[in-house]
């Protein structure tokens, strides 16, 4: 696999091809290529994607903010077409080498279903446009700023799809995203859950422990418990009395189109989906400009090792917002 220089891949407007086997990988575009609309034109409309005050100190006092309008009904319909797709694909189809995961059922249990997926931006350009959505992009921006500054240069990390099957969905264990992440440091990350369609408590919605984003070791997130989020309760079993006292889950009912927008360490979930309906979800994750690798293995498969205390940057790694294009 060829690598691309930073400068070549921003200016670059169509995917090169994966391995000369015809399929394009759109992680050699970085930047917005217009298939979910155009792009802000003036200043004055990138200002109007920024949270309000309100926001921000909800965010910092619950660890989450959510119930933000980002895509359309529209948007969310096209954007299912896509996630069709990728759920139809075959093991053998050639798009499977640009995954990161691929997991079919990753609780292993067919009566508690739960498709989960990284790196479909590669295979997709909706899913690839996605990510540099300015309503997700500005918001990320503000909440990863470091002390002093209002906003920052975001970097992407890496997206999920998580797909409950109407009747027979799975759970999404109780974790903290960093407890997953912490060959990266130092923790400048953010994730944003996109509803493609309504979320209720029937088709398992996804759920937030306010406050758990102080949740910590000695500096250090929770333990995982559960590598296959299928044991919904394991994280209980290393919470404190004080923590356990405070595990009061509180659920997000978004609409289709919304966003919830949560800090690293904040504790989430989902139950399971026992409706008539499919319940289907895109996952965003970004770190501030800076992070660096903090391991010598590959960060995520398929991908280029970046060397322990070297910068996360690259073809895998596009800068996804910077406060410069604002002006």
């Amino acid at each position: 696999m060829e690598q691309h220089s930073a400068q070549q891949l921003l200016g670059n407007k169509q995917p090169y091809e994966y391995k000369d086997c015809g399929i394009p990988d759109w992680s050699t575009v970085h930047s917005d290529t217009g298939s979910l609309g155009s792009g802000p034109n003036s200043k004055e409309e990138w200002n109007s994607f920024k949270l309000t005050d309100r926001e921000l100190n909800e965010f910092n006092r619950s660890g989450y903010i959510a119930n933000k309008e980002v895509l359309t009904a529209k948007q969310c319909d096209a954007i299912l077409s896509e996630y069709e797709k990728i759920l139809a694909l075959r093991s053998d189809s050639p798009e499977m080498s640009l995954f990161y995961e691929y997991h079919r059922n990753q609780s292993n249990d067919p009566d508690n279903v739960l498709m989960h997926a990284l790196g479909h931006w590669r295979v997709s350009r909706l899913f690839h446009d996605l990510i540099f959505h300015p309503k997700v992009t500005v918001a990320a921006s503000q909440l990863l700023a470091g002390v002093g500054e209002e906003l920052c240069k975001v970097r992407f990390w890496h997206d999920q799809l998580f797909a409950k099957p109407a009747k027979h969905g799975g759970v999404v264990a109780w974790h903290q995203d960093y407890s997953y992440w912490t060959r990266t440091v130092p923790m400048r990350h953010l994730t944003v859950h996109i509803a493609l369609e309504d979320q209720t408590l029937e088709n398992g919605c996804i759920h937030y422990i306010p406050g758990s984003h102080n949740w910590n070791r000695d500096g250090e997130p929770l333990p995982v418990t559960d590598f296959n989020f299928g044991d919904m309760e394991s994280i209980k079993t290393i919470l404190t009395d004080e923590e356990k006292a405070n595990f009061k889950p509180k659920p997000c009912l978004l609409k289709k189109g919304e966003v919830a927008i949560h800090h690293p360490l904040t504790v989430h979930g989902s139950y399971q989906n026992r409706s008539d309906n499919p319940r289907r979800a895109a996952v965003l994750n970004y770190f501030a400009d800076g992070v660096k690798s903090n391991t010598d293995e590959l960060l995520l498969d398929g991908t280029f090792k970046i060397g322990k205390g070297k910068r996360m940057d690259g073809q895998f790694y596009p800068i996804a917002f910077d406060p410069l294009s604002m002006t």
